[in-house]
């Protein structure tokens, strides 16, 4: 039986066999395609129909390649949904998250509930393009159409299935289950006006879906294919591939965006980590990710689109090594570089701003953003520690981030913790890791997790008497002076 991931991203995808061979775990990329999402009339969207079409062309070039059956797993990014009304056809086109029209919206929903309840009762942190938020934004007219609401991944399962579920890593991260009741909040529902019977129920990873329809692609010649549910949530699946065997680690993804955090057996819902917006999504096999989500490479790649000169990522980071140390402390955390026209001026508009000097050649740029984003690394890790009471040993970074050496050696620098890089396919690995523990080929994660050690190279980073770790405080000083402040005032109130 073979195995495939379909691993899709904001700005690509791709279908990836794995299998067991020889005691390690081999994966091979076998369709790749673009993803983005296009503006129209002011609203930006996600093609949908595209990201169907690609993962049956995918399915039907495996069967050329002699694959007759296999299992297939579905991941994506989270928060956006798709209505379908009672016919079973999309009430509209999915607006993606990057969409400007939820950038009030946090104000408006907490003038019904406040932060504080919404927080207790998901323990979600609170960003601006949370389902919750999106769905209140929703026009009204759609929502009485809608039969079935769904996540982009549980609506490619359903497409290729005709099943309807709600995968629970992707479904936690809507900020609109409870994470007591283990279900949809009642009282959130009926501030969107939602019924709970709009949500198909609940699925869980290693759970099976169903088998692909061949009968709805006649176009097309597909092998025998079981639906497998994984971690549909990307970052779920990724921290499933996370090669750690020992305790004390903490994950990083790193793509598009940076999610730093650690796996938790319980949720962690506390006045600090609240104050800090840090989130407990829904993991694989009963676990929690507490995590916080930071900008991530999404900077780098808007800078690279912004550049009068065509750099790949390589040549982007040997210009960072040759670049003078960084003098620029910014928090690209901050609204403003979610999704600005022009990220190379908005970060030197910035840097005015601030009174910063301002970085003006490729490699002054880059630095500048592999700088920032590794002392927030760090700060992350120095939150996760006080809020948790773990002592962190090791951060593993995994995805396509971790293939700059760079950011993981100034990582390591700055945060004192020895760093692990690798693998950069760990989102396509956890996928296929879920699918060999439903197949019975694994026994459990831990196991899956070995496997993956074993089979992959991973790069060991060793913090340095570099006095890197000087830079944390300076940013604190010149990004974060308010913070003490504020959280005094937050405790007093």
């Amino acid at each position: 039986m073979t195995h495939i991931a379909v691993d899709i991203g904001a700005s690509s995808g791709r279908l990836v066999i794995g299998d067991i061979k020889n005691g390690k775990l081999t994966i091979e990329e076998i369709h790749r395609f673009a993803n983005g999402f296009t503006e129209r009339n002011g609203t930006y969207y996600w093609d949908i129909d595209h990201l169907l079409t690609e993962i049956v062309k995918g399915l039907a070039y495996a069967k050329t390649l002699g694959v007759k059956r296999c299992t297939l797993g579905i991941d994506t990014w989270a928060t956006d949904y798709v209505l379908v009304d009672q016919e079973g056809k999309r009430v509209q086109e999915v607006i993606a998250y990057r969409d400007k029209r939820t950038e009030r919206t946090i104000e408006k929903i907490t003038k019904h509930i406040s932060k504080k309840d919404i927080y207790e009762k998901t323990g979600i942190q609170f960003l601006s393009f949370n389902t919750l938020y999106q769905l209140y934004e929703e026009k009204k007219e759609n929502l009485e159409k809608t039969k079935m609401i769904m996540t982009v991944p549980d609506y490619l399962g359903y497409k290729l299935t005709g099943c309807a579920v709600t995968e629970v890593t992707s479904a936690s991260c809507t900020q609109l289950l409870n994470v007591k009741e283990k279900d949809f909040d009642q009282d959130l529902l009926q501030l969107l006006s939602i019924e709970r019977e709009q949500f198909p129920p609940f699925s869980y990873p290693g759970d099976m879906l169903g088998y692909v329809r061949n009968e709805y692609f006649p176009d097309y010649d597909l092998p025998e294919t079981k639906v497998i549910i994984v971690g549909s949530h990307d970052t779920a699946s990724a921290v499933a591939g996370v090669p750690a065997a020992e305790k004390n680690w903490a994950y990083l993804s790193s793509g598009t965006w940076s999610l730093i955090g650690i796996e938790s057996d319980a949720p962690i819902i506390t006045e600090k980590s609240l104050f800090y917006n840090y989130t407990n999504e829904w993991g694989v096999f009963g676990t929690y990710r507490f995590l916080k989500n930071i900008m991530g490479m999404w900077i780098i790649q808007e800078v690279r689109r912004h550049l009068t000169k065509d750099y790949n990522f390589g040549q982007m980071v040997d210009e960072a090594r040759k670049a003078p140390p960084c003098k620029q402390f910014i928090n690209f955390n901050d609204q403003r570089f979610f999704n600005p026209d022009n990220m190379v001026e908005e970060i030197q508009k910035y840097c005015r701003e601030t009174l910063q000097p301002v970085p003006q050649s490729t490699g002054e740029i880059a630095r500048c953003v592999f700088t920032n984003l590794a002392i927030l690394y760090s700060l992350s890790i120095d939150e996760i520690e006080s809020i948790s009471g773990r002592t962190i040993d090791s951060l593993y970074i995994v995805g396509g981030g971790s293939q700059n050496d760079f950011i993981n050696e100034m990582t390591a620098a700055v945060s004192g913790k020895t760093v692990f890089a690798g693998p950069s396919e760990a989102t396509a690995v956890g996928n296929i890791l879920i699918q060999l523990i439903a197949e019975k080929k694994l026994a459990n994660l831990q196991e899956g997790r070995n496997l993956v050690l074993n089979s992959f190279s991973i790069k060991r980073f060793d913090p340095r008497e570099s006095g890197n770790d000087a830079l944390k405080e300076q940013f604190k000083q010149a990004v974060f002076s308010w913070i003490c402040t504020e959280y005094r005032l937050h405790k007093k109130n």
